[in-house]
C-alpha cells in the first residue's frame, strides 16, 4: 500500500496516474502547504519540506519530487510502461523528465510564489508582477524547446503512455503553457490532449480538474 500525500488541481496528479498505470493499491492524504490542516503536520513529519507529492512506499521509505517518484515507479514496476525498456528511449525519457522539473516545475513555484526569490518583492506588487512575467515567457520557451526535443510516437516517449506523457500532462496546465502551445506547438499540443484522454489519465484529471 503505497501512501501519497497529495491534493486536487497539483502536481500530485503525475504520481496518482502512475500508481493507476501500475495497478497498485494506494491511498491518498489530502493537504498542501497552501491549505494546511491536520494531516500537514503529518507529511511535514516526513517531507520537512511539505512538499507534494509526497509518495511513501510500503515499506516507509519517502519519496518526493514529482520526477524522482515517476522514475522510481517505473524502476520498481518495469512491466508498467512508465520507463522505456530500450536502453537509449529511457535514457531520453528521464532527460525529459528531469527537464520538466529542473526549468518547468521549477518556474511555476517563481509564478506562484515570486516574494520567496526577491527580498522585498513581498511589499511591492509591481515587482512581483515583472518577476511573474518574465518567468512566464521563460516557462513558455522552456516548452517550445522540449516539444521540439521530443516529438511525438504517438507518446513521447515513443509508442506507449509512459512518465514523460504523464508528466508533462500536469504540468503544462499551468501557468498558460497550454495556450500558448496550442498557437506555438500545435503537435505537442495535440499530443497532450491525447494523453489526457488515455483511459488511464482521464479519470484522474477529472478528479483534479472537473469540467
Amino acid at each position: 500500500m503505497y501512501t501519497l500525500y497529495g491534493k486536487k488541481g497539483s502536481g500530485s496528479a503525475s504520481t496518482q496516474v502512475a500508481l493507476e498505470v501500475i495497478g497498485a493499491p494506494y491511498r491518498i492524504v489530502e493537504t498542501a502547504s497552501w491549505d494546511t490542516n491536520d494531516a500537514f503536520v503529518e507529511l511535514l513529519k516526513v517531507n520537512p519540506l511539505g512538499q507534494i507529492p509526497t509518495l511513501v512506499l510500503d515499506d516507509g521509505t519517502v519519496m518526493s519530487e514529482s520526477a524522482a517518484i515517476l522514475i522510481h515507479l517505473g524502476g520498481a514496476h518495469p512491466e508498467s510502461g512508465l520507463l522505456p525498456r530500450d536502453a537509449s528511449a529511457r535514457a531520453q525519457a528521464v532527460r525529459g523528465l528531469v527537464f520538466i522539473a529542473a526549468n518547468c516545475y521549477a518556474a511555476i513555484s517563481v509564478i506562484d510564489f515570486p516574494e520567496r526569490w526577491c527580498a522585498d518583492a513581498d511589499a511591492d506588487d509591481a515587482v512581483k508582477d515583472r518577476i511573474r512575467a518574465g518567468t512566464r515567457a521563460r516557462l513558455h520557451k522552456h516548452w517550445e524547446m522540449l516539444a521540439d526535443l521530443f516529438p511525438a510516437n504517438p507518446y513521447l516517449g515513443g509508442r506507449e503512455l509512459g512518465a514523460l506523457d504523464i508528466l508533462a500532462a500536469v504540468v503544462s496546465k499551468w501557468s498558460g503553457s497550454r495556450k500558448h502551445l496550442e498557437k506555438a506547438r500545435p503537435a505537442f499540443y495535440a499530443t497532450l490532449m491525447r494523453i489526457e484522454a488515455h483511459p488511464k489519465v482521464a479519470p484522474v484529471f477529472a478528479q483534479h480538474w472537473p469540467a
